[in-house]
């Protein structure tokens, strides 16, 4: 099937009325994305308030699986961490005298460093920085200009991305393990050196992990992750060390070379983080629409990812 222009008209005449068709097409488009922008603006302020800090914050119960080895709870108050208190139960940290586990507890004085998820203050950046182009977009710069419309939804296109990456985990704002280490006076009394405490965000969820760490002694001989020193007392009737997925590895920690003894992982379910993420998801698929309309009204061959 195909349509034509009865009475005909000359192509010229007909090129002419093509192009102030799209032009009121696109002067249409422009109005209906003032009201997008507003509806994005009260999603993104949604998850700006899901991640600021409250006065009760958020108390979440940190678990392992099947066993004793690590149970405690963590205050998250937007993006630091003021109240902790983990129980551990590991064959490679003893217990003090007269206690059944190792605890670390977030000390609560006032001269105590924080402790802060970067992946958090990273989100709540971009967050911010995509109100910011939402407002420049509406009231400071030209919205009638469409080329300006359509950089300015790239712009909150990319900064939507950043903030939903860094929740899932897959940013470059999430450090590895050996590459930040905690602050030893977070907690109180302060962290072992032997010990490793990394808490991170992966698929909105703050995880936990816990390394029992040995200097590595250069020339020491190391056969399936067992030192000749570990593998003598395994033979004298001692505790096997768990295997885990870093057993072969060494590492380079607060300067010098380690090996990682014994690891835990646990995970806790933030329903906050999770809700935010949800909404980001929402609001990244409703701008890339934006962009591909607007694209597609101006002519433009450019494929929106």
């Amino acid at each position: 099937m195909s349509t034509t222009v009865w009475p005909p008209i000359e192509p010229a005449q007909l090129a002419n009325e093509q192009a102030a068709s799209q032009a009121r097409e696109l002067e249409w488009l422009l109005v209906q994305l003032r009201d997008t922008l507003q509806s994005l603006k009260a999603g993104l302020e949604e998850c700006a308030a899901l991640l600021a800090p409250t006065e009760n914050g958020s108390t979440l119960v940190l678990s392992s699986v099947r066993s004793e080895s690590l149970k405690g709870l963590v205050t998250r108050v937007g993006t630091r961490i003021v109240k902790g208190n983990v129980k551990l139960r590991l064959s490679t940290l003893p217990a003090p005298r007269g206690s059944t586990s190792y605890d670390l507890v977030i000390s609560s004085a006032p001269q105590a460093p924080t402790l802060v998820i970067p992946q958090l203050t990273s989100v709540r950046t971009s967050i911010n920085t995509c109100l910011d182009v939402i407002d420049v977009t509406t009231w400071t710069g030209d919205a009638s200009n469409a080329n300006f419309v359509a950089g300015q939804l790239g712009l909150l296109y990319d900064h939507i991305q950043e903030a939903r990456q860094a929740l899932k985990g897959y940013s470059d704002v999430q450090l590895l393990w050996y590459e930040n280490p905690v602050d030893d006076k977070v907690f109180d009394p302060p962290l072992p050196p032997n010990v490793s405490f990394h808490l991170f965000v992966f698929d909105a969820a703050l995880l936990l992990e816990i390394r029992t760490l040995e200097v590595q002694i250069p020339g020491e001989e190391s056969h399936s992750g067992f030192s000749i020193r570990d593998r003598l007392a395994v033979a004298l009737g001692g505790v096997r060390l768990p295997v885990h997925d870093e057993v072969d590895r060494t590492f380079t920690y607060r300067g010098q070379e380690v090996r990682v003894k014994e690891k835990i992982r646990v995970e806790s379910q933030d329903p906050a983080l999770i809700s935010a993420m949800a909404k980001l998801n929402a609001l990244e698929h409703s701008v890339m629409l934006s962009r591909k309309a607007l694209d597609i009204v101006m002519g433009r061959d450019e494929q929106v990812d």
